[in-house]
């Protein structure tokens, strides 16, 4: 294969920390994905992300960021957030059903196929892999 041929295409974005970015990340992410069976669940996706940088980390102080990729094989796609650190490792909580907060990284788990955390206290990057041909929490066909 030519380097220069490769089938994985991706794409970046950096958001200012306010809340009105949340849905920028969104339509960003439904403009690449466009026609995608897989585009709603990555919206969602992405929105709980960013949501979770805004709210869980610096990125939602004054200066603060975070920035997102995704990358589109024939396979997966990955999205990725990453903050400006400043507060805890992601985990997925187990809150009760009524619960208002808490559940943005479990439903990401939910929806993906694999979510892995990497980082440190200087920032997190969050990455949700959804397979092209599999079923929730299942491996690509």
């Amino acid at each position: 294969m030519h380097e220069y041929t490769s089938r994985v295409r991706v794409w970046g974005l950096t958001c200012p920390g306010f809340p009105e970015e949340v849905s920028r990340a969104r339509r960003w992410t439904r403009d690449i994905l466009r026609g995608s069976p897989l585009a709603d669940d990555a919206v969602l996706i992405v929105s709980e992300l960013s949501t979770n940088a805004l709210l869980h980390t610096s990125s939602g102080g004054e200066r603060g960021s975070f920035h997102l990729a995704l990358a589109v094989a024939p396979q997966v796609i990955a999205l990725s957030v990453t903050d400006d650190g400043g507060g805890g490792a992601p985990k997925a909580e187990h809150q009760d059903q009524d619960a208002e907060h808490g559940r943005g990284l479990g439903m990401v788990s939910a929806l993906a196929h694999r979510v892995v955390v990497q980082g440190a206290d200087g920032g997190y990057t969050v990455t949700a892999e959804l397979f092209v041909n599999a079923q929730r929490g299942g491996h690509p066909c």
